[in-house]
């Protein structure tokens, strides 16, 4: 077999395609999860509202601090310098 293939050298960097498949794979961060729980975190903040039938600013108001509170959660976390 190494007779056909020369063995991998264990100092050679990997591909740019092989790189770019990584970055697609990487772990869930916090700014994906602030995006995955935001929509559901919105229909359960408006029923509840609905149901105990609050003002329309009040329920503005409290839809607009779920929002602040998601962007600052995402962005308050350590990201890996690139």
């Amino acid at each position: 077999m190494y007779e056909i293939f020369a063995p991998l050298d264990d100092d050679e960097p990997l591909p740019r395609e092989l790189l770019l498949e990584a970055r697609r794979y990487k772990r869930l961060g916090r700014r994906e999860l602030a995006g995955a729980l935001w929509l559901p975190a919105l229909v359960v903040v408006t029923l509840v509202e609905s149901w105990m039938q609050m003002q329309t600013l009040v329920a503005a108001a409290l839809v607009a601090l779920l929002l602040i509170g998601f962007v600052v959660f995402a962005f308050s976390g350590d990201r890996k310098a690139r």
